[in-house]
């Protein structure tokens, strides 16, 4: 057994052959498909680069991993929802997620009118995100107009297939990164994602409808767009995918939903590789590591 331990409390397996369960996940250099370790080119590399970021960020690191290692994927989506949004309201009032905020500077919410535009073809309801602008950036009326479609079929039994997709150059760049922090306090923002959630309105017409229930995706897949289009039954990529969880650049973890959603699909241990690492990964990777079903 080898790991290596790095700052916020992170330990890092080095040694695929002996894989620790206390890791938070395994480098290796060679091909594995096991779902606790992750491929680089140079295990060296990727330790410095890493070590380097946990530096920056060793609040919302620390949190991303206690979160990881408590959310039961397994366990009804609402406990692990609850758990993920309290951390993530907590890490709001931090001093990391304040120092991003002074960095961005003041930023205004462009209103763009139809948000989200749903149509229904006989049992088909078909929900394309319409901010193609701003790559589908996730906004507060977004998430409105989301909600609004999503309960067409949720109350509708009628509606036996769901489609989500995103029109213009991507399908959902993450939360609309001028939005944040305009809530009046975490509290606020907290019940607001509990009590008003795509994540679980997915999740409920998944459990009902399973792969009919699918989000076709393509271009920036990112933050709470890979989030809530992991919550879905079957999930198609286009060629020019690219799949991230960029939040703790922000002094951030996911908070659409994908500390249970994207770890159901590829595993605490690669969940939290992409938000400690902030990289990306293509088509074929996520194919591989199960976060998507189909590209083509």
């Amino acid at each position: 057994m080898s790991v290596v331990e790095l700052p916020a409390g992170i330990i890092v397996g080095v040694d695929a052959e002996n894989i620790s369960e206390q890791s938070t996940f395994t480098l290796t250099e060679d091909t594995c498909a096991d779902r606790r370790v992750v491929t680089v080119p140079s295990v060296d590399a990727a330790t410095a680069e890493l070590a380097a970021r946990l530096k920056h960020w060793p609040q919302a690191a620390a949190v991303c991993d206690d979160v990881l290692r408590a959310v039961d994927p397994g366990a009804p989506a609402f406990r692990g929802l609850i758990t993920e949004s309290l951390a993530y309201s907590t890490l709001q009032s931090g001093r990391e997620f304040a120092r991003w905020l002074a960095e961005r500077g003041p930023a205004r919410v462009p209103e763009i009118p139809d948000p989200v535009q749903a149509e229904r073809d006989g049992n088909t309801l078909r929900i394309r995100f319409n901010r193609p602008s701003r790559h589908n950036a996730f906004s507060t009326d977004t998430r409105a107009a989301l909600l609004e479609a999503l309960d067409v079929a949720r109350y509708d039994t009628s509606v036996d297939e769901v489609v989500l997709s995103g029109n213009g150059p991507s399908f959902c760049s993450g939360g609309d990164l001028a939005e944040f922090g305009t809530f009046s306090d975490p509290a606020s923002a907290h019940l607001a994602r509990t009590r008003y959630s795509p994540a679980l309105v997915l999740d409920a017409l998944t459990a009902r409808l399973g792969s009919a229930c699918r989000a076709e995706v393509h271009g920036q897949v990112l933050g709470s767009g890979l989030e809530m289009a992991a919550f879905c039954g079957h999930v198609a990529a286009a060629p020019d995918s690219v799949f991230g969880l960029p939040e703790l650049s922000l002094g951030l973890i996911p908070g659409a939903g994908g500390t249970v959603s994207v770890t159901r699909r590829i595993g605490r241990w690669r969940t939290a590789y992409l938000v400690l690492t902030g990289h990306t990964v293509g088509p074929a990777t996520a194919l591989a590591w199960g976060l998507v079903d189909a590209v083509g």
